[in-house]
């Protein structure tokens, strides 16, 4: 009876390559999320691994600079109540310039997510600003701004004295941990508005909307501020601005 002489192979490089990323990562310790951590890294590109306590959450990139990237995630988490930054790790891994055109990332995602893994992926915490079409759309419970809201409680470490209105909303839309969406107006730099020493993000937000004319509204949104002259309604809302006072849902 005749040998077999041929087969077939399949050689899986997708396969191979998540391996030794898994496996280079499984040999790296976790460290505190600290800024002095994250700016001790070289501004170089790669994928990184972000822990809750011990429990791997997320799993990302950085096309040019792990620091860079690290650090929004840090100052993201910082700003939200219900977590810690305190409670964060991470690891890292540099990844070759040829190297990223296979997407490592997504070879770790898909590997981890089969071992029902890294909650964080998937659930809006690597979502930019989605825009004011979707101020409106209702979150789902384990979105990550759901599970962990902008922190309203942030202390504020304003510039003494007074800004006018248009500079005190750029300067709390280039400095809050979150976004801070605003539409603009002439009328906001002739407004002055004394500021009090450290005062938390909630008690400015309802100055500001003391100084704004009756029609606009500040919307504290799960992960965003919104500012609009109008007074509509958002099925997330956790709170709104008007005249000076803090408005509850529905009301």
């Amino acid at each position: 009876m005749p040998g077999r002489h041929a087969a077939e192979f399949k050689l899986s490089i997708t396969k191979a390559l998540s391996d030794q990323l898994a496996a280079a990562l499984q040999y790296l310790s976790p460290a505190p999320m600290t800024l002095a951590n994250i700016r001790a890294l070289s501004a170089r590109a790669g994928v990184y691994q972000l822990y809750l306590g011990d429990v791997l959450v997320y799993i990302g990139k950085a096309d040019r600079s792990l620091p860079q990237r690290l650090e929004m995630h840090h100052r993201k988490i910082a700003g939200r109540a219900g977590i810690s930054i305190t409670d964060m790790s991470f690891t890292c891994l540099y990844v070759e310039e040829d190297f990223s055109a296979v997407a490592p990332e997504r070879l770790l995602i898909s590997r981890h997510r089969s071992l029902g893994e890294i909650p964080w992926n998937g659930n809006g915490f690597g979502n930019n600003d989605p825009g004011k079409n979707r101020d409106k759309t209702q979150l789902d419970a384990d979105h990550f701004d759901r599970l962990y809201p902008i922190d309203l409680s942030w202390t504020l470490d304003l510039p003494g004295g007074s800004m006018t209105l248009e500079e005190l909303l750029s300067w709390l839309a280039r400095e809050l941990p979150y976004r801070f969406r605003y539409q603009g107006s002439q009328a906001f730099s002739q407004i002055i508005i004394r500021l009090p020493a450290r005062p938390c993000v909630d008690e400015v937000l309802a100055l500001i909307s003391s100084s704004l004319p009756a029609e606009w509204q500040i919307t504290a949104l799960p992960g965003r501020l919104i500012t609009y002259p109008n007074h509509d309604e958002y099925p997330d809302s956790l709170r709104s601005y008007r005249g000076g006072r803090i408005v509850s849902p529905g009301q």
